[in-house]
């Protein structure tokens, strides 16, 4: 059944019996027929221990690997008959994605590094610098333009992550482990952006492990072995704090 906070939100993402499964003998089944829908404009977390099949299906979520079986809609598209040029395209123009590393080149400033999200996008050199930018001053690091991430804290490389994300306004950005590498701290300012960047219409999910962060988002799927557990939801009043 369709959770309530998805009522009324067209879908980004529908999947419907999602299996993914590697060849050995016996083939190793890790998604055994997931069904989800996730909302525009939702914040949600999938949380699950290690070895759950978050990760499998971050990837699937992501347009980063293929399922076995079942079908996968984004935004309303079936995308079972897309070539894999045709998937890369759709997952560099609508999808962002953070991770737990931050992958940020060293020789490269913050503003440098936020252009590299549009490099495959076809926008010319001068409007990505402008959009990189534009992205960092959206997670509060128009201060830091010219720095590189050495002289970054960790909560700040995560803002510049992040605003890589952005910088391309997917339609659903997925944030895997963001908080895993930050000290409590860092941790918490990055879970306050990202229900920011929610606020101003971005679909996000959070991968994790960690209930205390699962529990502080309005919608929280359980994963357990390849399957969901649950899928509940704590609508927020308007105007309160997260």
């Amino acid at each position: 059944m369709t959770p309530p906070l998805t009522q009324g939100r067209a879908p980004v993402l529908e999947l419907t019996g999602i299996t993914k499964e590697y060849p050995g003998a016996p083939p190793l089944r890790i998604l055994h027929g997931i069904d989800l829908t996730i909302g525009a404009g939702e914040l949600l977390a999938v949380v699950g221990p290690s070895g759950s099949g978050k990760s499998t299906l971050l990837a699937i979520l992501g347009l980063l690997d293929r399922p076995t079986a079942g079908q996968l809609r984004f935004e309303g598209r079936d995308l079972s008959g897309l070539s894999d040029p045709e998937l890369a395209a759709v997952r560099a123009h609508r999808i962002g994605f953070v991770f737990q590393q931050f992958f940020l080149l060293p020789g490269l400033t913050t503003a440098e590094n936020v252009a590299t999200g549009l490099l495959y996008s076809g926008v010319p050199h001068a409007q990505r610098r402008d959009a990189a930018v534009e992205a960092l001053r959206q997670v509060g690091l128009g201060h830091r333009l010219r720095h590189r991430p050495d002289q970054l804290s960790g909560g700040e490389k995560q803002r510049v992550a992040i605003a890589r994300a952005l910088v391309g306004r997917p339609a659903l950005l997925l944030a895997d482990e963001p908080t895993g590498a930050l000290d409590s701290a860092s941790g918490k300012a990055v879970v306050d952006l990202l229900c920011a960047l929610n606020d101003s219409g971005t679909t996000v999910v959070v991968i994790t492990h960690d209930r205390d962060l699962a529990a502080f988002l309005p919608r929280r799927i359980g994963i357990h072995d390849g399957r969901i557990d649950f899928d509940e939801d704590r609508p927020h009043p308007a105007g309160a704090t997260r």
